[in-house]
């Protein structure tokens, strides 16, 4: 009759936890998250560089064909603390999420115990039984007690709390996952960005030590000039202030050349003299890519944002958060249980013991803590959407930003080119003339002043267009796509969940 009765309650047990199972597997408290929608144009406003006629954006940064660029973005990658923190947080999301999935399960802990006893008595009465050693004025029993036994618990998920925590963890991994790419993207660009400022300051250096040889051979021709008495003293002076003043701009370039290098030495932490060797390298041009497809609409080139995809999955986030915190307002149901068996050495004898049971918990009464803790969800997916809209709009604004300037400096670069080959032509021409007597020092060094001037707005220009090709690869979240990434482009094989930023 006990073994029936036993067998009796352990299928009523298991029926029990068949209809739990089955209840906390179809039942979620609160909001099923959607992905949210904005209106946002369906073409760009702004003009496409080159009219659309682009390449793909795939190994962007080896398009330059300088390798001096890519082993600087690769040096920093290896030292940067901002892609350090960013991996260290991914590790702490993927930590947090075992631990929210982990609450949808039971716990089953074993315990063990082994005791001795020994203990002391008077001497009166019978002595020998139960393991007992008569002395003069005590006796001394000594016997062992051991036991093993397992205890287990389970929070039934009722009303998916556990699942909407989960929901809530597996979103936030997601998102440090984008803010990972993220600090790559916007890493690399400020590293290529600096790397070109530094190109173009060397050619402005190269610039200005060519325009002050020309005027160091114009200022000896004018102090032979001024020493015959065919020239006054006044031209002389001329010539040595406008020498004067280019040294000046010469020196003050390169101190800006040596700040650049301060800088990529910070974001590369590359050893000085390493990094001298490196830049040392011969460069008569600026690194410039091959254009990559911007002609796609607005909503299309979002996706290619990390910054935006990782909005939207802490607005998921939220929305689940919202369901866990709905969740607590209901009734809780736990089973727990737990076996033992217990073995005494006095008594040669052992114990079985046993005990399983459900427990309801009913929020009553807690002062509104419960509801406060609802709003205060509902308020932080609200603030999640609001930044999402923000993030939204600032990506569009920098996108239309950058090809405007980039179509900007595209019309003007072929325009500041020939307007710096005709100064450079006129100041040749006034040059033999001078030299010739038919012209005065005056006219000479205006026409030099002129060429040098728009010799220097081209190179500007030409600097300009790199740099604006730089930030258009920042704006579209540098070619990053959830859905083409590698395994092995994310730390740990993270891949995150496949999102749309508009929808």
């Amino acid at each position: 009759m006990k073994n029936a009765h036993e067998k009796r309650l352990v299928v009523a047990c298991s029926a029990v936890l068949t209809a739990c199972v089955i209840v906390s597997g179809c039942t979620a408290i609160g909001p099923d998250y959607q992905p949210p929608k904005t209106r946002i144009p369906d073409t760009w406003t702004a003009p496409i560089p080159h009219g659309g006629e682009l390449a793909a954006l795939q190994d962007w940064w080896a398009q330059f064909e300088d390798q001096t660029l890519i082993n600087l973005i690769e040096a920093a990658e290896a030292d940067s603390p901002s892609l350090q923190r960013a991996l260290a947080s991914i590790d702490s999301a993927r930590a947090n999420l075992g631990t929210a999935e982990s609450a949808r399960w039971p716990t089953l802990n074993g315990t063990g115990r082994v005791n001795r006893t020994r203990k002391l008595g008077s001497a009166g009465g019978s002595g020998g039984a139960l393991g007992m050693t008569a002395g003069q004025d005590s006796i001394t029993a000594t016997y062992g007690t051991r036991s093993v036994g397992f205890d287990t618990s389970w929070e039934l998920d009722l009303f998916g709390k556990a699942r909407r925590n989960a929901e809530a963890a597996e979103a936030r991994l997601a998102a440090q996952t984008h803010d990972w790419h993220e600090a790559r993207v916007s890493l690399a660009a400020e590293v290529a960005d600096t790397y070109v400022q530094y190109r173009g300051c060397q050619l402005l250096v190269d610039v200005y030590q060519q325009e002050l040889t020309s005027m160091e051979t114009t200022d000896r021709a004018t102090r032979q000039s001024v020493a015959a008495g065919f020239t006054s003293a006044a031209d002389g002076s001329r010539t040595r202030a406008s020498m004067a003043g280019t040294q000046s701009k010469l020196e003050a370039q390169q101190v800006s050349c040596r700040l650049l290098m301060t800088a990529l030495q910070s974001l590369t932490g590359i050893a000085p003299d390493t990094l001298s060797g490196w830049l040392a390298q011969p460069a008569d041009h600026l690194p410039k890519p091959r254009a990559f497809r911007i002609d796609r609409v607005p909503a299309d080139a979002l996706r290619q944002r990390p910054d935006v995809a990782a909005l939207e999955r802490r607005l998921a986030a939220t929305s689940a958060e919202i369901g866990a915190a709905k969740a607590d307002l209901y009734p809780g149901l736990s089973l727990s249980g737990d076996i033992a068996l217990t073995t005494y050495s006095l008594l040669s004898s052992s114990v079985r013991t046993w005990s399983f049971g459900p427990a309801l918990t009913l929020p009553i009464f807690d002062g509104g803590r419960r509801r406060a803790v609802v709003r205060r969800a509902e308020a932080g997916y609200r603030i999640a959407y609001a930044d999402w809209r923000q993030g939204v709009k600032k990506a569009v604004r920098e996108i239309e930003e950058a090809l405007v300037n980039l179509d900007g400096a595209n019309r003007r670069r072929s325009k500041a080119a020939e307007a710096a080959a005709m100064h450079q032509a006129y100041y040749e021409s006034v040059q033999a003339q001078w030299q010739e007597g038919g012209r005065t020092l005056l006219e000479l060094e205006d026409a030099r002043r002129l060429a040098l001037e728009a010799e220097v707005e081209h190179l500007g220009l030409l600097r300009d267009q790199v740099q604006y090709w730089v930030a258009l690869y920042k704006a579209i979240g540098g070619g990053w796509s959830a859905e083409s990434i590698k395994d092995e482009a994310v730390p740990h094989k993270v891949r995150p969940r496949s999102s749309s930023a508009t929808g």
